[in-house]
């Protein structure tokens, strides 16, 4: 556990965690950090919290004591939310002070007492209450419905012009020494770059819209620091995390960098053969590309690269009359995620009889994805020249629908 004082009475408690899959499904190959904030005026706050996630009492009373505060004094829990990655902790946190409040949202009043039981001393808050924790500090608090469960709130410290965002502006990816932007190396900021968008496509982006209404009310702070539940503290130039919260929106909505991904299977090599004459159409083209075999790649890999693309190749053979599985299956998911406007090019093999293509349009059309697609090309058996000049006639104009698609 790391503990940092990133403001005046202001300190971060965080860990890092790895080897778990986020929410019970997300692959996060280079794990997270679960952060805590302390707010000491007369009164004590503890937001967001997530320590004691190991379920060990005492863990809490040395990182508390190490910042002299006794868990006896700490007066107020602030929930922002109510996933147990944010508030599992409380019943353990009963053990050693049974006089707190809660503070939270309607919504989360409701899961309180459905997680945790109904004794709790819960204090229900809408958009601007605010509670003076003395000594210049106080607190204001602003949901934000949906980003991304219907409990969320914002908090805002006045005298620090701190943001607790909770899940907004997070991002995965353990930190090792530097947990502040203004210490993050050139590889750092890129890091987090990369963990940002995986972390908003495979946790946000089901909620883009919401996502743009957080985004608009946290213009109406002004604001020195943001502090998420997630990720780095950004206190140097705050303003970077929400231009790029404002960028991955947009990816959502179909824009994307100057990338073309290639999702992918293949069961004999006959659609591979298409899919690495792809590839050398793009790169002599300059034209960065990513390749995604399914089902060797993970999810939270897939939609990650999916999602920052500008356009998408969809390449997968005819299987028993529909799509190739492992293809169709990430489609979905996709769609699910509302993964809208893609510019995107398919073909694949079929042997005695095609199909991919017929499911393609109704996992498109189900999800309403609206995908913006190029006359696909089907071959039978291995493709021949001829369709490999298909295909790379279909690159092309994909090349050309991509241009008012891409955003760096």
């Amino acid at each position: 556990m790391k503990k940092i004082e990133v403001a005046d009475g202001i300190h971060m408690l965080s860990m890092n965690v790895e080897d778990i899959l986020f929410e019970g499904m997300w692959d996060i190959a280079n794990g997270v950090t679960l952060n805590s904030y302390i707010v000491k005026g007369d009164k004590t706050a503890i937001i967001d919290g997530v320590i004691g996630w190991d379920g060990i009492p005492d863990t809490l009373y040395k990182n508390l004591e190490e910042i002299n505060i006794a868990p006896k004094d700490i007066d107020y829990l602030i929930v922002n939310h109510m996933e147990p990655d944010h508030s599992g902790w409380i019943e353990d946190f009963k053990k050693i002070n049974k006089d707190f409040t809660i503070i939270c949202t309607d919504k989360s009043a409701k899961l309180v007492k459905s997680f945790f039981g109904d004794d709790e001393k819960i204090q229900v808050v809408k958009e601007g209450d605010t509670l003076d924790l003395g000594k210049g500090k106080k607190l204001s608090f602003h949901p934000v419905p949906n980003v991304h469960w219907p409990d969320t709130m914002l908090t805002y410290e006045e005298e620090t012009k701190t943001l607790f965002s909770c899940d907004m502006y997070g991002s995965f990816g353990k930190i090792n020494e530097n947990y502040c932007d203004d210490n993050l190396t050139e590889e750092e900021i890129e890091f987090f770059e990369e963990e940002g968008i995986r972390y908003f496509s495979n946790v946000m982006a089901t909620f883009t819209p919401q996502v743009k209404k957080a985004i608009k009310k946290t213009g109406e702070f002004d604001i020195k620091l943001i502090a998420p539940g997630h990720g780095p503290i950004y206190r140097k130039n705050p303003q970077k995390i929400i231009d790029d919260y404002t960028r991955f929106s947009k990816y959502s909505d179909g824009a994307g960098k100057n990338e073309v991904t290639i999702l992918w299977g293949s069961m004999y090599g006959m659609t591979k053969k298409a899919v690495d004459y792809a590839e050398k159409v793009l790169e002599k083209k300059g034209i960065k590309v990513n390749k995604l075999e399914m089902p060797l790649k993970s999810e939270s890999e897939m939609m990650a690269t999916v999602f920052k693309s500008a356009g998408i190749i969809v390449a997968a053979p005819t299987y028993e009359y529909k799509m190739f599985p492992p293809v169709a299956v990430a489609l979905e998911e996709l769609g699910r995620k509302k993964v809208t406007g893609k510019a995107a090019f398919s073909f694949g093999s079929y042997g005695w009889s095609g199909g991919a293509q017929k499911e393609l349009n109704e996992i498109l059309e189900r999800n309403r994805m609206k995908w913006d697609f190029v006359e696909a090309v089907e071959f039978e058996g291995s493709p021949l020249q001829e369709d490999l000049d298909k295909v790379k006639e279909g690159i092309l104009k994909l090349i050309e629908k991509m241009e008012d698609k891409i955003v760096k």
